[in-house]
């Protein structure tokens, strides 16, 4: 894409974001890597345990929960989210589906929360995906209370865990 078409897109930039396939991948011991270790970066890696990665990325599974086809509930489930964890809100979209269920996603500073819902089986599917200083762990209690359930499960990914090499994390 040229620059013009990204301006088109809405994709600012002003964020130095690149055209796909311009840098490879970042090599453990290059430049690009030594500036995502520097501490005055801010990139809102996140630093922790020897690691350097981009994100804590939650899958979190709803189970048993009860409101999962109410639109207003969901939203205000994400904004309780979005508070709880200390993330920063731009905008949010649902969608409801006929007879039942709802999609939707909050796009975060930080990244995202999205849904996608059953309700007719009590099931919800959430990923919560922070970056920085925000605490997405924080968002299951949320969830929990939002929905009227214990019954949750939790698997949790870090993103771009390994693009810097932990030897180069813990220097």
């Amino acid at each position: 894409m040229k620059d013009a078409d990204l301006f088109q897109l809405g994709i600012g930039l002003e964020t130095g974001a690149h055209e796909e396939g311009s840098h490879g991948p970042i090599a453990a011991n290059s430049n690009i890597a030594c500036e995502l270790l520097d501490e005055d970066r801010h990139d809102h890696f996140i630093r922790r345990d020897g690691k350097v990665f981009a994100g804590t990325h939650l899958i979190i599974e709803v189970m048993d929960g009860h409101g999962l086809d109410d639109e207003a509930r969901i939203q205000k489930a994400f904004r309780d989210c979005v508070e709880e964890c200390g993330a920063t809100l731009l905008h949010i979209h649902t969608h409801k589906f006929s007879p039942q269920g709802v999609s939707g996603v909050a796009v975060l500073s930080e990244s995202h929360i999205s849904v996608h819902t059953w309700p007719e089986i009590g099931y919800g599917a959430f990923d919560v995906f922070m970056c920085g200083d925000a605490q997405p762990w924080k968002a299951v209690d949320v969830l929990k209370a939002a929905f009227g359930t214990e019954n949750v499960r939790v698997k949790e990914l870090l993103r771009g865990d390994g693009i810097v090499g932990s030897e180069e994390a813990a220097a």
